[in-house]
């Protein structure tokens, strides 16, 4: 028998022989009738080790089959029923090994969803990235055999804004790697609302002055947060560009700010032609472009605003104004929520 291989049920084996001949043996020698005790000690012994034997080839048996659908599982079969095992310490062990191959097959589909998600990641980085390069490559080519004056600022001005583009998409993109890995690192530090906003608004102002823009700002004194100031005004510059490239030319933003006992709070709004209702539950995904975007957008401004957000134990929220054009409302909390 291959269950004879064991070392355990050798010694079982063996200390029970044992302990049956000495039975017999001193049946024979001391006990009156000694004859009659001895068989029926050696037939009980007999049946005793039929017994034993039985179970234990059952016991081994159902260990094969459990040790068999765990292979099973090793390579790549994903449904095994444990709930056949119903004796006492085998049992226990089928159910911890359950236990173990559901939280083995929430992981390989954790990592499956990871790998798909990178790929699709890498593959859109690629392709926002091959743009503006590819047009830049065109741009340069053009260069050398473009006489006219104008014609030549005008590429070299075209030129500019890609790699600046690039520039920010690059930046961008490494900023979302750092948050998505957890290295980037969020200061606790006081931020004034009002400075914030100001912040914010800095880098649009000539852009703004060229395209005619007006912003009405309405911004309670001494309104603060806990939170870090720059990562803040990252985020909150890219609700304002957002903005503002939906506003368009003439255009017109809204900016107020609230403090209360729960959060501090900012609301950007514009005059633009709003967010479409099918837009609205993709707005803050990474890459999604919805039907009314607008300019060189390449979808991560807001999708990094709202991890830069939630990261700061705050929320970010998009709608659309009643009167026409958008609303953003950021909200910094207080407490954990």
């Amino acid at each position: 028998m291959r269950y004879l291989r064991n070392p355990e049920l050798k010694r079982q084996l063996l200390f029970s022989l044992a302990f049956w001949a000495a039975a017999v043996c001193l049946a024979l020698l001391f006990l009156p009738g000694g004859v009659v005790c001895a068989v029926f000690l050696g037939a009980a012994g007999l049946v005793q080790l039929l017994f034993w034997t039985a179970f234990t080839v059952r016991r081994y048996r159902r260990l094969e089959e459990l040790a068999a659908e765990a292979d099973r599982l090793l390579h790549g079969e994903r449904s095994l029923d444990l709930r056949q095992y119903e004796e006492g310490e085998l049992a226990i062990l089928a159910n911890e090994l359950e236990k173990l191959i559901s939280r083995l097959q929430e992981q390989s589909q954790r990592l499956q969803k990871e790998k798909v998600y990178l790929s699709d990641s890498l593959a859109d980085i690629s392709h926002q990235l091959r743009t503006p390069l590819t047009s830049l490559n065109l741009l340069l080519a053009r260069l050398p055999g473009e006489t006219d004056e104008e014609n030549r600022r005008r590429l070299v001005y075209e030129a500019g804004q890609l790699l600046e583009r690039t520039s920010w998409l690059v930046e961008a993109l490494l900023k979302i790697a750092r948050i998505d890995a957890g290295t980037a690192v969020f200061a606790q530090n006081r931020v004034d609302a009002s400075g914030l906003v100001q912040a914010a608004l800095e880098p649009f102002g000539i852009p703004m002055e060229i395209r005619g823009q007006e912003t009405e700002l309405k911004l309670q004194e001494g309104a603060v947060f806990s939170g870090d100031a720059d990562w803040s005004a990252e985020a909150l510059g890219n609700i304002v560009k957002n903005c503002l490239e939906h506003a368009g030319e003439g255009g017109r933003l809204w900016i107020r700010t609230q403090e209360n006992n729960l959060y501090t709070e900012f609301v950007i709004e514009d005059n633009g032609p709003g967010i479409d209702p099918e837009d609205l539950p993709h707005l803050f995904e990474r890459f999604y472009r919805g039907k009314q975007s607008f300019g060189t957008g390449v979808g991560i401004g807001l999708a990094l605003a709202r991890m830069i957000v939630n990261a700061q134990n705050g929320m970010i929220k998009a709608e659309n104004r009643p009167e026409g054009g958008a609303r953003f409302t950021l909200r910094f909390y207080k407490g954990i929520v």
